[in-house]
């Protein structure tokens, strides 16, 4: 188990020389729903400092293909939900290779690293760095298991929603065929 005080510049000045145990969590949330929000306050029983790593704009184009709502939109929501202490915006480039938050973990050495939904130890990159640094992985993090997926919501919208010139069909049988 890391027993250090996290290092990340930010974190550090708020959580060092007070007794903390930071937990991080990571992902798009891209929109958010109620799935992300359980899981924060669930990560969040783990340690008493609650860090969000929240994977940037151009980590979403090059994961799903597009950006729901920009980065510092989603990252002033997340700041603004209970028990979320912090957002760390990742810093992934336009082309990257790496999809993973290690860097940011190497960075804060948080105690946990609380995974949500359909993640584990054998599918994320990030176990390495873990382990390197002893930070406690948990996973399975929310209302047990993945309950509402963003790209669910989308693609169930864009499938029912009203078209917005005032017919009587759906967006996909009218104005999105234009």
């Amino acid at each position: 188990m890391n027993t250090a005080q996290p290092s990340y510049d930010s974190v550090s000045k708020k959580a060092v020389g007070q007794s903390r145990r930071v937990v991080a969590v990571s992902g798009g949330f891209d929109p958010l729903h109620i799935g992300h929000v359980r899981m924060f306050q669930e990560a969040r029983k783990y340690g008493n400092y609650l860090v969000v790593i929240l994977n940037n704009d151009n980590w979403l184009r090059l994961e799903k293909g597009y950006s729901f709502m920009p980065e510092n939109e989603r990252k002033e929501i997340i700041e603004n939900i209970n028990g979320v202490d912090e957002v760390i915006l990742t810093e992934h480039k336009e082309n990257t290779s790496d999809m993973s938050v290690c860097n940011e973990l190497r960075k804060l050495r948080p105690h946990v690293f609380a995974n949500g939904g359909d993640r584990k130890a054998d599918n994320i990159p990030e176990v390495a760095v873990c382990r390197e640094f002893g930070i406690e992985m948990v996973f399975n993090i929310g209302a047990g298991g993945k309950v509402q997926s963003s790209s669910w919501l989308l693609r169930d919208y864009l499938e029912n929603a009203p078209c917005y010139c005032g017919s009587k069909e759906k967006f996909k049988d009218c104005c999105a065929k234009k």
